[in-house]
């Protein structure tokens, strides 16, 4: 099978300092008209970079040869899976404040077996909880009256979606702006914020000065075409006392009508790019929030996580 594939040199300047340059780097890319943008952010995603301030490309060459395989290509075979989501379970506590859910028996295995044939039995089961609760999604519903409701988002915002992790773990960001964004090619992607927030996660300090967007980068977001954006924190605006209940981020994405997912988790386990993301809920009509399962397939070749308790590498390495 031939794959079109990119040749070229390329300098690259961090924020923290510091560069590097590389001669006859090579990237597998969709076709053979694939922009600059296209091959600068693969070779990102193959090199895994972090805190990138500038990539320059110079003496682009692409062209067709029997496939060979890149770490964040598009073109690997196989796939694996990652878990994103928190498990439901009844007394958590998701949103402090917000009752927590309550799962009981309708019919019990016992009682059932009066109901049908000798040696078949059932359990039906109850749960009482708000839409907020586990990992959720948010449709324009929940935040306006006339937005659309979880039964109206169509399939293409919310399965089977490229995505992008924008990784501020370990960076002392606390409220990710258009300066952890402004490098990416966020269109017609999930954005998924790696904060770090989930390791907080059924404790009094998830809900302490958790990370979140800010209003300028979910303008950002929406300028720049993202279909979708999560979180791995308690909420995606600033839910503090200081924020005076403002929810810039929620007004301005769902207002776009980009769908919301929070409390995500286990983000650590994705690569930068080269993820498709899944967060469906039930078609519920008139409902603005409901939990999801959240995950993601991932090239197989993709190594599993971030290394030892999850450290990012090293800028520059």
């Amino acid at each position: 099978m031939l794959q079109y594939r990119a040749e070229f040199d390329a300098t690259v300047t961090f924020r923290n300092g510091g560069g590097l340059q590389t001669q006859g780097f090579r990237v597998d890319v969709p076709n053979a008209d694939a922009t600059e943008a296209e091959i600068s952010a693969l070779f990102l995603a193959a090199c895994r970079l972090l805190l990138v301030d500038r990539v320059t490309l110079s003496g682009v060459r692409i062209f067709a040869e029997p496939h060979l395989g890149t770490p964040g290509g598009p073109s690997e075979p196989g796939r694996r899976w990652v878990e994103l989501s928190h498990v439901i379970s009844a007394g958590m506590t998701t949103y402090p404040g917000l009752p927590v859910p309550e799962i009981t028996p309708h019919l019990t295995r016992e009682a059932s077996r009066g109901i049908y044939a000798p040696g078949t039995e059932f359990a039906i089961d109850r749960i009482s909880m708000v839409g907020n609760t586990g990992t959720y999604l948010d449709s324009p519903f929940h935040r306006y009256d006339d937005g659309t409701d979880l039964a109206g988002i169509p399939l293409e915002r919310l399965v089977d979606l490229p995505a992008i992790v924008v990784r501020t773990v370990g960076s002392g960001v606390r409220g990710v702006g258009v300066e952890e964004l402004e490098s990416l090619n966020v269109a017609g992607r999930a954005v998924l914020l790696h904060t770090g927030g989930d390791a907080h996660w059924a404790t009094p300090r998830y809900a302490v000065d958790a990370p979140y967007l800010t209003g300028a980068g979910a303008r950002w977001l929406i300028d720049h075409g993202a279909a979708l954006v999560g979180i791995d924190a308690v909420n995606i605006d600033d839910a503090t006392p200081a924020a005076g209940g403002a929810r810039p981020a929620h007004t301005s994405l769902l207002g776009a009508g980009i769908p919301i997912v929070e409390h995500l988790t286990g983000l650590a386990g994705l690569p930068p790019t080269g993820a498709r993301f899944t967060a469906a809920p039930p078609r519920v009509a008139a409902f603005g929030t409901f939990p999801v399962r959240a995950y993601a397939s991932v090239p197989a070749s993709e190594p599993h996580g971030l290394g030892p308790a999850g450290r990012l590498p090293a800028s520059g390495a």
